[in-house]
């Protein structure tokens, strides 16, 4: 039985066995894991807690919750974060605009009762138990998350780049596993989601969110993985291309450049390759596709300097 430090009951078998059963399970659904990442998601099942994965963009952190989803066979639940993000895009919301409409029409039933004294009226009391009730309810993520009855991967995406007010929210939410909506009452989780949320670190999260989840920092991976991952994820290159690829890569990572190469952009230069036909390449032929590596011209002259002066 998974660990219940919530206090709420019966929340069905762990999902894994081990850690080395976390490990292959990825790697089955496309997700090459190193024992670090196989360990903290392991624990966080067993734990019943939240995985806060920070780390450089394009590392893997969302593909991460995503796998997991594909790997239990649980629904995956996203709340892409943005600065503005509040509690209606989060949470809940009424549908003001169905509201509206229950309300004209309960005036149209008072314009009827005039006309027909034996006509019950709803009372305003009876109108707003009405439109406050499940029917005009727009439930958003994190209460879609609590509410649901089977398994579910909550991934919050981007959480450093809300404001305080909104972090202080997801708190409260990831304490307690349940929301209070005054008109409706408590609503409590049966059923805990496994939760991550990621950050790229463009501001520091508060000490209390760090404190309720377990914390898994994933960097660019060493050559032997992101070799492995290229092939995996690109099907018809060589072992060949992959080494020269993940080579040229790494080399790049360890200049000066204003964004550095993220894992996605490996494989979109690598699918690329393949694509043109091109079964080997060096450092001196690679400046041709910089472009599709790096995202800004400084870098790519930066690069393409280092590369050739590498290759004499």
């Amino acid at each position: 039985m998974t660990t219940d430090p919530l206090g709420l009951g019966d929340i069905g078998p762990p999902r894994f066995e081990s850690v080395p059963a976390v490990r292959e399970g990825l790697a089955d659904v496309g997700y090459l894991a190193d024992e670090g990442i196989a360990g903290v998601v392991y624990l966080a099942d067993r734990l019943a807690k939240p995985v806060l994965v920070e780390g450089p963009a394009g590392t893997g952190k969302t593909q991460l919750a995503k796998s997991v989803a594909d790997l239990t066979g649980s629904r995956l639940i996203r709340l892409q974060c943005y600065e503005g993000l509040d509690e209606s895009k989060a949470l809940y919301e009424w549908n003001y605009r169905k509201q509206l409409l229950r309300i004209q029409a309960g005036q149209v039933l008072e314009g009827v009762a005039a006309a027909e004294p034996d006509h019950h009226t709803p009372t305003w009391a009876e109108l707003e138990e009405d439109i406050f009730s499940e029917e005009f309810l727009l439930t958003r993520p994190l209460l879609e998350a609590i509410r649901a009855k089977e398994p579910v991967v909550l991934l919050i995406d981007e959480v450093d780049r809300v404001e305080l007010e909104t972090e202080a929210l997801l708190l409260e939410i990831l304490s307690e596993y349940q929301v209070s909506i005054p008109e409706l009452g408590t609503v409590k989780a049966t059923t805990l989601p496994m939760v991550f949320l990621t950050s790229n670190n463009t501001r520091e999260l508060s000490e209390a969110l760090k404190r309720r989840c377990l914390y898994l920092h994933i960097d660019y991976p060493d050559i032997e993985r992101e070799r492995a991952i290229i092939r995996s994820r690109v099907p018809g290159i060589t072992d060949e291309l992959a080494d020269q690829v993940a080579r040229i890569v790494r080399s790049l990572r360890t200049i000066e450049l204003r964004k550095l190469p993220s894992v996605s952009e490996t494989l979109d230069w690598a699918r690329t390759l393949v694509i043109l036909g091109i079964t080997s390449i060096d450092a001196a032929a690679a400046k041709d596709s910089l472009h599709i590596l790096l995202k800004y011209q400084s870098d790519i002259e930066r690069a393409a300097k280092e590369l050739l002066s590498a290759s004499d």
